[in-house]
């Protein structure tokens, strides 16, 4: 049995294993309910967009209730530990962004194990002891107060519509359903995206 709190143990159990990057997420998310005041969305109440993605957005999911399903998880592909929610009823939003110097880096003999584990290469030596030096991080973050881990700040957010469910049409290249807004014409018949030729002259 372990003493983690049940939240980040739903957490841990929904991504499939304990590790940093997921303890950020799960940090960051309290973070958020916190500064907003707020509770678990249960439908689309909250809104989360995120920067990157990491083990992290899995907790944020988890603690949030922000999902892609649901239309109010938003990924940018913009590699950044960074992490905007906002309040639908109350308009206000949070931008929690992981600061630099938060993270102890790794020794070059911790990064050798490392490379050894997610190579498949790893002795069972370099297995438990990556399992220890993970399990050893995650602890220190899970420690340390918000404020030596993010940058919390309160941001103008304009909100996205709530999620709208669209008609389908049949592409008539392969056959499949498609929502209405995601077609495309091409040669005079309704294409889905995956059947559409691109057009591009280099910009």
């Amino acid at each position: 049995m372990n003493n983690h709190p049940a939240d980040y143990q739903k957490a841990i159990e929904f991504h499939g294993h304990c590790c940093p990057g997921l303890t950020i997420g799960y940090l960051a998310a309290k973070a958020a309910l916190a500064q907003l005041k707020v509770e678990r969305a249960a439908d689309e109440e909250l809104v989360a967009i995120v920067e990157s993605d990491g083990c992290g957005i899995d907790a944020i999911q988890v603690l949030l209730g922000c999902t892609i399903g649901k239309g109010n998880l938003i990924y940018k592909d913009y590699g950044k530990q960074a992490y905007t929610i906002g309040n639908r009823s109350t308009g206000e939003a949070v931008r929690i962004v992981v600061m630099a110097g938060s993270m102890v880096p790794l020794t070059a003999e911790q990064e050798a194990i490392k490379s050894a584990v997610f190579s498949g290469q790893a002795t069972p030596e370099q297995e438990e002891c990556w399992r220890r030096l993970q399990s050893e991080r995650t602890g220190r973050l899970l420690a340390a107060p918000a404020e030596d881990l993010f940058r919390i700040q309160k941001v103008e957010l304009k909100l996205p519509s709530e999620a709208k469910i669209f008609n389908s049409v049949i592409c008539e290249c392969c056959g499949e359903k498609v929502m209405e807004s995601r077609a495309r014409l091409q040669n005079g018949k309704i294409a889905c995206l995956a059947c559409t030729e691109e057009y591009s002259r280099g910009w």
